[in-house]
């Protein structure tokens, strides 16, 4: 039995393979934010002249907020009081369900190409 030499790609094929996944990489992680669905908290709590205390922060608190750049209660206010959106949209789940579903069928139909390919040119047909 001939021992098996798999196809060489070229150094074209290669450029283009990289910056197809360097294009999806950026994708993945921009296109979540551009579209609103990521990001911290969405939802802050304003209060009328805050003070640390009614903030709710002690003195090692306040000591850590002003090594942060943060010297007075009405600059750091926003932060602190802000709170997590727990909200979520069913069309964007279902449409996370429906990429992911057929993400997994397409990787399954070219695997399954591709490995019929391998078989048939190392064992023939």
């Amino acid at each position: 039995m001939a021992k098996y030499v798999a196809p060489v790609q070229g150094k074209v094929g290669q450029i283009i393979d990289v910056i197809v996944l360097l294009i999806m990489a950026i994708g993945a992680l921009y296109i979540p934010l551009w579209m609103g669905l990521a990001g911290s908290s969405k939802d802050p709590q304003p209060v009328e002249n805050p003070t640390w205390e009614s903030l709710g922060q002690n003195p090692a608190m306040v000591e850590q907020w002003e090594k942060l750049g943060y010297s007075d209660a009405a600059s750091a206010a926003e932060l602190i009081t802000a709170r997590f959106d727990y909200s979520f949209s069913i069309t964007a789940l279902i449409v996370m369900i429906v990429v992911i579903v057929g993400y997994y069928a397409i990787l399954l139909r070219f695997s399954e190409k591709e490995y019929r390919e391998v078989i048939a040119e190392k064992f023939g047909e």
